[in-house]
């Protein structure tokens, strides 16, 4: 009979891209109008921040995100080019390497000789990749796929609380953006852990504090420096 069985690791990568960018882009934004509409501005005034936050993060967090998985592309690829040389100059010692791996995990030592000979006979770059240095395909950086992941949450997530300053006047944002901020987080947070199979109620909790606590120290520090009379 065949089992079969679906796993979710393969969304690793674009999943926490995607999560970081649309949460950073709610929280930050809604602080940022928080914050702006707390010193006494404007609407006009508020909104431009907006709309500012929503560019500038967007932009940072695709720079943000390339340069920092790029790094890690290029770290993988220089342990690979090691490895690529180690095979070539001392392949019984790899293969030993190998076999002491799959000993640590709990094989004979015989059969991890067998399992490291036929591993390797296959793919030798593929198994040390895998069992040495830990890198798989679930695993590997992509660098542009982080970057846009990143940027286009982040775009979405910022346009929710500004949609908000386009709904309501600025005498009731102090209590409707972060009223409708923290339920687009839950509900953010609901939905990756829905996508990624991980408990709903603990993700969305997690991501409403902190978004909370966000807002509520940005808007602090507004009315602290507020400029109204």
């Amino acid at each position: 009979m065949r089992h079969s069985e679906r796993h979710r690791t393969d969304r690793i990568g674009w999943l926490r891209a995607a999560v970081l960018g649309a949460n950073d882009g709610i929280v930050s934004t809604a602080s940022l109008v928080l914050g702006v509409a707390a010193s006494g501005a404007d609407s006009k005034a508020v909104l431009v921040a907006g709309v500012a936050g929503l560019v500038a993060g967007a932009m940072s967090m695709a720079a943000g995100e390339y340069v920092s998985v790029s790094s890690q592309a290029d770290t993988e690829e220089a342990d690979l080019a090691r490895e690529r040389a180690e095979l070539a100059d001392t392949p019984e010692q790899e293969h030993a390497e190998l076999a002491e791996i799959y000993v640590r995990r709990g094989l004979d030592r015989a059969l991890a000789d067998t399992v490291a000979s036929q591993l390797m006979k296959q793919d030798a770059l593929g198994a040390h990749a895998r069992d040495e240095l830990g890198i798989s395909e679930v695993s590997t950086a992509r660098p542009i796929q982080a970057a846009l992941a990143s940027a286009g949450t982040f775009s979405v997530g910022a346009a929710l609380p500004l949609c908000v300053v386009f709904l309501f006047p600025v005498s009731l944002l102090m209590w409707v953006v972060p009223g409708s901020s923290l339920f687009f987080l839950a509900l953010l947070g609901s939905l990756a852990a829905k996508v990624g199979g991980a408990p709903v109620v603990k993700a969305a909790s997690r991501v409403t504090f902190w978004g909370a606590l966000a807002m509520a120290l940005t808007a602090g520090v507004g009315a602290l420096f507020g400029v109204a009379v």
